[in-house]
């Protein structure tokens, strides 16, 4: 399928896709401030700049888009987590790349595509990793997760996931009573038994 739009129409539209503020983010926050929660976003001094950030509870929440970030997509080899070195594999000139019902690589500039999509989710590990080493919990939420009929049931599991996580954090340490086992007497028995 060929593209509708001249590479000039095409590059107009790209360059205005930003990544902060965007229509699935900002379902997710009025879910979360509607529901108490209080927040901060893009937070330069957590790695991986986040798009929500909530300290309280020790939490990253990412909002992928999943084109961008390519949600299911697989490459060859590489998705069983095996590292291959050499390059993209290449049947009769295409590129073995599975897309996803949610993420549809686009057919041309194919290759710049894939290795795009890729670098973003090495840089999603890479990230995820280091909040997780510094003791942060970290939500992913995926912009097919958020249409109409799953909104509802992805903003529970996520409310689950922060007070489950803020237990977890805040819970009284429990410190073992070390008590010596002796036999305790009862001074009324000592008395009641010494009189007789």
């Amino acid at each position: 399928m060929t593209d509708k739009m001249t590479p000039a129409q095409r590059h107009y539209v790209m360059s205005r896709i930003h990544g902060k503020g965007t229509k699935p983010e900002l379902k997710v926050r009025q879910w979360l401030w509607r529901h108490g929660y209080r927040y901060r976003l893009n937070v330069k001094s957590v790695p991986g700049k986040p798009d929500i950030v909530m300290r309280r509870y020790r939490t990253a929440i990412f909002v992928n888009g999943c084109f961008w970030h390519g949600h299911f997509v697989h490459f060859g080899v590489e998705s069983l987590g095996l590292r291959v070195e050499s390059q993209l594999e290449v049947e009769s000139g295409v590129l073995k790349v599975d897309s996803s019902q949610c993420c549809k690589i686009p057919q041309t500039n194919r290759e710049f595509w894939v290795n795009k999509i890729k670098r973003n989710q090495e840089r999603d590990q890479r990230n995820y990793q280091m909040l997780h080493d510094n003791g942060w919990q970290v939500i992913v939420i995926w912009e097919c997760q958020l249409t109409p009929k799953r909104i509802e049931e992805t903003m529970l599991r996520v409310e689950l996931l922060l007070n489950e996580h803020f237990l977890a954090l805040h819970q009284p340490k429990v410190i073992p009573y070390n008590v010596q086992e002796m036999p305790i007497s009862i001074a009324a028995e000592e008395e009641h038994y010494e009189k007789r």
